[in-house]
């Protein structure tokens, strides 16, 4: 493994930790101070989450492309660094939801009890990953520079108008399947998201590269 294969695994590593904590520990922060207000719980919840993507990608896309999810590695990643960066991913993610619990003197093992099923979830989490890789491919083809803003405020606004909140992440679904916080999901029911996020993030791509195709080599 060279040095700079290492840092990019690194890199998919401690952006997840560092993400995923993110989600889940303003989710817990947002629930206790809204005093049960889940909008303004969940518009905490959204601005910590949209900020920290910006930095990271900002940061860290520079050494692996700042991924963070396996459906952008699968579909937009060399092959040779799938398994890896999917296993940083996942460890990364889940050790960030254990320190969010152990900041918050909640147990280190839960499991999600907050139910996220039924085809209106389903087609939120599909039309979210659909739109999140449709971003990543148009705007590193078209505007480059600003793929670090256009990928957060995809997130953003896919909290507010999706009936799932927009999870858009498979590795992150089965994170918050291990918390039983405002943020969490029912175990049982994170299968049913990562397939409709898989299929969106599969359409997402298929979508913009045929709006905007790569201009042939001269």
């Amino acid at each position: 493994m060279t040095d700079a294969t290492a840092r990019a695994i690194a890199a998919e590593g401690i952006g997840s930790l560092i993400l995923f904590a993110t989600v889940v520990g303003s989710g817990v922060m947002a629930q206790r101070l809204a005093g049960g207000n889940d909008a303004v719980a969940l518009l905490g919840n959204t601005a910590a989450t949209g900020a920290v993507l910006f930095v990271l990608i900002t940061l860290l896309g520079p050494i692996s492309g700042a991924h963070f999810n396996p459906a952008v590695t699968v579909l937009l990643g060399p092959r040779d660094r799938w398994l890896s960066f999917v296993a940083a991913q996942l460890l990364g993610g889940i050790l960030g939801v254990l320190i969010v619990h152990a900041m918050f003197d909640m147990p280190l093992i839960e499991q999600g009890s907050k139910i996220r099923t039924g085809m209106g979830q389903w087609i939120g989490e599909f039309v979210a990953t659909f739109g999140l890789l449709f971003t990543i491919v148009l705007g590193s083809r078209q505007r480059p520079d600003a793929v670090s803003a256009l990928a957060a405020l995809w997130i953003v606004a896919g909290y507010w108008f999706t009936a799932s909140t927009s999870f858009a992440n498979p590795a992150i679904t089965i994170a918050r399947a291990l918390t039983d916080s405002f943020a969490g999901i029912r175990p049982i029911d994170a299968v049913g998201f990562i397939i409709a996020q898989s299929l969106g993030a599969w359409a997402g791509v298929q979508v913009a590269k045929w709006l905007a195709p790569l201009a042939p080599p001269r």
